[in-house]
């Protein structure tokens, strides 16, 4: 396993593994027995970055979420893990009543829900502190100086160590790690999007926003990210579901324009030549990309997640990566 270090002040930095487990389902659509031999075997790999939130999985049984935070909980307890992993949460997009699909009035982040569901997820993980922190959402009806100040307000009480922020526009965290820095408290440090090796559309409306899809890594995140490069940067859906290597995982939509076949035939070209996986060099790629990526990966079973670890040790020469990033 290769280790990248995220955050900037020594006191709350920590030192994480490049391929990061996503734990959303757990609990939920993968069943207990299931999620704790996936959870046994990235440790025993090597794996210390494990990413949740207090919303998953609400959609799967029509609940608030949680889930996966409590099943996370009894795995810690039952293996004695401690300090050695890093897991991460996020707040903000749990629904305000029972959900079993994409919830349109969530918590938000008021200082209020801020502070209640960093409380409920500690509870759940059974952790006195919390690790990493994101923002999940920017729907709210709070001022970034709230939002901001309150989260700021955890860290100083000890009870959460670095902040994110996920599902964001750009200048939204422009503006709040502007006013974070400008009052000298702690700001966000960690971003998380979906980016993968195939480029999606983003300019569809999305249910949140009439100006697109405010989730996936635009040329402006990239921006940004090579501005400010402590930044860290977690990829979800690195694999899109399996659409890579699955006949009945088609790609969406959002896919269909002339890059799409373009890059498909470049990475099938590499995935022949270095005989992995098409999901190995897309994670490969991103781990060693120009602006460094952790790629946050899903597993149902522990094949899967044997197939993903794999890419940590699969080295692109600097002529295939080339070829990868050139193609459009």
């Amino acid at each position: 396993m290769l280790y990248r270090t995220i955050g900037t002040d020594p006191a709350t930095r920590r030192e994480v593994s490049v391929l990061s487990l996503g734990a959303m389902l757990f609990g939920t659509a993968t069943d207990e027995a299931t999620s704790f031999a996936i959870l046994d075997r990235y440790v025993e790999a090597g794996g210390t970055f494990i990413d949740t939130a207090n919303n998953y999985a609400y959609w799967v049984n029509g609940t608030q979420g949680g889930e996966s935070e409590a099943l996370l909980g009894r795995w810690r307890r039952s293996r004695g893990a401690g300090d050695e992993l890093t897991i991460a949460t996020k707040l903000g997009g749990r629904p305000l009543a029972p959900s079993s699909t994409l919830a349109r009035e969530v918590e938000g982040l008021s200082a209020k829900s801020i502070r209640e569901s960093s409380e409920r997820s500690r509870e759940l993980l059974g952790v006195e502190k919390l690790d990493l922190l994101y923002a999940h959402t920017q729907i709210t009806n709070s001022s970034a100086q709230e939002i901001v100040e309150s989260f700021a307000e955890l860290v100083t009480e000890g009870t959460v160590g670095l902040l994110g922020a996920s599902n964001h526009w750009a200048w939204r965290l422009e503006q709040a790690r502007g006013l974070a820095a400008a009052a000298g408290l702690p700001g966000y440090d960690v971003l998380q999007y979906h980016h993968s090796y195939l480029r999606r559309r983003t300019d569809f409306p999305s249910l949140r926003s009439p100006d697109g899809q405010e989730g996936v890594l635009s040329g402006d995140h990239l921006s940004y990210l090579r501005a400010n490069p402590a930044l860290a940067l977690v990829a979800y859906s690195p694999l899109l579901g399996g659409a890579y290597g699955r006949a009945d995982k088609p790609l969406t939509s959002d896919f269909d324009h002339a890059g799409t076949p373009v890059r498909l035939a470049a990475l099938r070209e590499v995935a022949q030549e270095t005989g992995a996986t098409a999901n190995q060099v897309v994670l490969s790629w991103l781990i060693g990309s120009d602006i460094p990526v952790i790629p946050l990966v899903g597993a149902s079973s522990v094949a899967q997640l044997d197939e993903s670890l794999a890419a940590v040790d699969l080295e692109l020469t600097a002529d295939q990566r080339a070829r990868l990033d050139a193609a459009n």
